[in-house]
């Protein structure tokens, strides 16, 4: 409450929000050990949270996850993934993100106007929300358990772009809604219109953003133009009125492609920690809200019988998920140059049953609007709301828990493309500094017993990646180099060892300390290459 101008938390919420906060932290450490993915245990653990008595209900303003959460979420998303993986998978991820998004929110649709008496300008926002997926939960199992790199990318993909054809078709059914006029061909012109233009503005901005990076030269700068980023192309975006989410993406992936050129190893180190933690934090968010908002959701039902709120949850997630099956075969038995990437029966299993939804669906259902411009209740959100909670709770816990026995059960492997391709780079990196260092030997500064031992130790390093491509091989220099680095390591543990003794005797500084063991830290993490 407010008091002679200063703000006081009440003790009952202060000890409710500590509660919340180390509750969480519990579950995000408790994850690794169960073996399960963080955003299962989330909203499970959210849940049980909501259903202690006396627990105060929880609602997050719709603009917050629009505009707050969901711009680095996309864009650090889209920063991160391979565009050669993209352009290698073109095909099956278009077939996905853009047909299989267009089939989810029309069978949807049909499924909430015959079956539950939905007006079909509602029941077509209920198909588009529901339609994107979230790969977090099933990639992290996915490469836990070595499923092959390919079908990893293609859940990926798919999802970085279906989360714009999604939301641009939640857009012009929203529209639909709320002006109640509805028109084929205007929704058309309004589609091509919202994707064009997000991917113009991403483009843009990020052409914007290069630019200005090249004359920064300040790590914490950089980073926070870093982080800002997805916000620099998804505002502009939604006041044009085209597609945020794809500006975010376009954006995103436009810099990354770049981001070499752009930025020092200091930065990059940086920045990489930087957005793991941001994007975990925000991920955690939104998935444990998703537990704490659905008794919130279910209490404001109140037209059906609780039977038949749960009979229209199990039709609609049974929908999202019959409806990938059938497309994702569909695709399977379409031309054979369409589908080289996806061509097995067990891969297509792998990508229907990974069809999880999360964080974009949450945030595009607590968006819908309250009201119509007519002053009408929006029709059917308090449903939609529900079904839309139901949805994420059946495919990310249901599907979930069970995406690791489906892959032991269609004994999907590793094909090793990472390994071979990580061992190439390696070799060649090497390759490359030993014929730098005999461009180099002639100077006066580069010593001769210098340049030989640089040379013994890229010499090793190649001959160590390329025995990794020989059957034969007996193991040999594997061992010895596990030898090495086992002392090595024991060395730098001595080294960071005498330097705490320093920091807690005094004699420097915790920032030397710091720096000193942040480079000791660094030359640990290199060892094994």
């Amino acid at each position: 409450m407010r008091h002679d101008g200063a703000v006081h938390l009440e003790v009952s919420d202060g000890i409710v929000a500590l509660a919340l906060l180390v509750s969480v932290a519990a579950l995000l450490a408790l994850a690794p050990a169960l073996r399960i993915p963080y955003p299962i245990l989330l909203v499970l653990g959210g849940l049980a949270i909501s259903l202690v008595p006396g627990m105060p209900t929880f609602q997050v303003e719709p603009e917050v996850i629009f505009f707050v959460v969901l711009p680095p979420l996309l864009y650090g998303a889209a920063f991160f993934t391979s565009l050669r993986d993209l352009r290698a998978n073109v095909a099956p991820i278009g077939m996905l993100a853009v047909g299989l998004v267009l089939m989810t929110t029309v069978g949807v649709a049909v499924v909430g106007h015959e079956l539950m008496d939905m007006t079909w300008a509602s029941a077509f926002v209920l198909g588009a929300i529901v339609s994107p997926t979230d790969p977090i939960a099933a990639t992290s199992i996915a490469r836990r358990l070595g499923v092959p790199r390919k079908l990893v990318s293609i859940v990926e993909g798919e999802s970085l772009v279906n989360d714009g054809t999604g939301l641009v078709l939640y857009r012009v059914a929203v529209a639909a809604v709320v002006t109640g006029s509805f028109s084929e061909a205007r929704t058309g012109v309004l589609f091509i219109v919202a994707a064009g233009g997000g991917v113009a503005v991403g483009i843009a901005v990020g052409w914007v953003v290069r630019q200005v990076r090249r004359h920064v030269d300040n790590p914490p700068a950089e980073i926070t133009i870093s982080l800002l980023t997805g916000y620099f192309a998804f505002i502009p975006a939604e006041l044009l009125g085209v597609s945020a989410v794809l500006a975010a993406v376009t954006a995103g992936i436009y810099l990354g492609w770049f981001t070499p050129e752009l930025t020092t190893p200091q930065v990059r180190i940086q920045a990489v920690a930087v957005w793991e933690v941001l994007q975990y934090l925000l991920n955690a968010f939104l998935f444990v809200l998703v537990g704490l908002e659905l008794p919130v959701v279910v209490e404001s039902l109140d037209d059906l019988s609780t039977g038949q709120y749960l009979g229209y949850a199990a039709l609609v997630s049974l929908a999202v998920i019959v409806l990938r099956f059938a497309w994702v075969f569909a695709v399977l038995h379409a031309p054979k140059r369409l589908l080289r990437r996806m061509s097995s029966w067990q891969g297509s299993v792998f990508v229907s049953w990974a069809g999880m939804r999360g964080a974009v669906s949450l945030a595009a259902a607590l968006a819908l609007p309250l009201r119509t411009d007519a002053g009408a209740l929006f029709p059917d959100r308090d449903l939609i709301l529900f079904l839309t909670f139901s949805v994420i709770l059946v495919t990310l816990v249901g599907q979930g828990l069970t995406l690791p026995l489906v892959i032991r059960v269609l004994k999907l492997e590793d094909d090793g493309s990472d390994a071979r391709e990580d061992a190439k780079a390696r070799i060649r990196a090497a390759e490359a500094a030993i014929a730098r260092l005999a461009e180099l030997e002639p100077e006066d500064w580069v010593r001769e017993d210098t340049a030989e031992r640089m040379r013994g130790l890229y010499r090793f390093r190649t001959n160590r990646f390329r025995a990794r491509f020989d059957d034969g091989d007996d193991g040999a220099i594997e061992s010895r180099s596990q030898d090495y680095q086992r002392l090595r390591r024991e060395l730098l543990d001595a080294e960071r060892g005498a330097v705490l003794e320093l920091r807690r005797t005094g004699v420097i500084s915790n920032d030397v300390w710091a720096r000193v063991t942040r480079d000791l830290d660094l030359e640990d993490e290199r060892l094994d290459v």
